[in-house]
């Protein structure tokens, strides 16, 4: 067998072990997963893995272990974030494998039908998937969003007002609270007018505890340190962690843009927060406030 076979079925052998590890996830994944149209609709993606795996077989006449790391690593994520994150996370990762599949199309054209198959048929079958946090997920976006933008604004602001950690803790904590409640009451307001499948209290929920998660990062420091221009700076920090963690997900799930979705609520955050600042050290020059 020259080089170039020797490279192929090297890919090959590779596809085998992606087939058959997947097929043991989406298994499973049907096992645990309690709504029965979900169920249904893993362990067909399940057993297309494994009739994939079955072809490939035919090509390199051996038996393939599944990888065991990733069964684990992407049953669990599936667990803690959900099915069609955990899922979409994985598929995301073979799109390095279009070259190699371009390769091995050369020398054996069923390659192809195995190619539109996972890009396609799997695809639609992933986006049957119902799962019901993804139905809120635009009041978790509008909780964070909106706790993000107006708290780190709020903060920036107070600090260099009061110049005390305690104090701007205790202001934004109060403030952070009320806007929770405030958010919460407007999304249930707001769904059960508009009449749709949505629950209005559930999506109250979603958006509420959405805010208190953001609010609960960005004052925790002022509430543990003195120092508060360090206070103001984990503060940051933290609303750009929750801003690129939970863009991830969002993007992962929806199959948006992670860089222009970052980007853009990073740069709102931010630009809220240096806006709030100048007015702060302006309010307490101008007022003449000394605490």
């Amino acid at each position: 067998m020259n080089a170039l076979d020797e490279k192929i079925r090297k890919s090959i052998l590779q596809f085998q072990k992606n087939e058959i590890t997947e097929h043991n996830i989406y298994k499973k994944l049907s096992t645990l997963e309690k709504n029965l149209h979900n169920a249904d609709v893993l362990k067909s993606i399940s057993g297309d893995e494994l009739r994939h795996y079955t072809i490939w077989k035919k090509y390199t006449g051996q038996e393939v272990r599944p990888d065991s790391f990733k069964m684990f690593f992407y049953v669990f994520i599936s667990k803690i974030f959900g099915i069609t994150f955990g899922i979409k996370l994985m598929e995301s990762g073979e799109e390095n494998a279009q070259d190699a599949y371009e390769k091995v199309i050369q020398v054996i054209p069923e390659a192809a039908k195995i190619r539109e198959e996972e890009s396609s048929h799997e695809k639609e079958l992933i986006n049957m998937i119902d799962e019901e946090k993804l139905q809120y997920i635009g009041s978790v976006v509008l909780g964070l969003n909106d706790a993000l933008v107006e708290l780190t604004g709020t903060l920036a602001g107070l600090t260099f007002a009061l110049q005390n950690a305690k104090l701007t803790g205790m202001a934004g904590l109060i403030t952070g609270i009320a806007a929770s409640l405030s958010m919460a009451a407007s999304e249930y307001l707001s769904t059960k007018s508009e009449g749709g499948e949505k629950n209005p209290i559930k999506a109250s929920f979603y958006t509420g505890m959405a805010y208190v998660m953001a609010v609960s990062v960005l004052i925790t420091p002022y509430l543990f340190l003195q120092n508060y221009v360090l206070c103001l700076g984990l503060a940051l920090a933290g609303g750009i962690t929750l801003i690129f963690v939970f863009t991830f997900y969002f993007s992962v799930v929806k199959e948006i843009s992670f860089k222009l979705r970052f980007v853009e609520m990073a740069s709102i955050s931010l630009g809220v927060a240096g806006l709030s600042f100048i007015i702060g050290l302006a309010v307490r020059r101008f007022l003449g406030v000394d605490i």
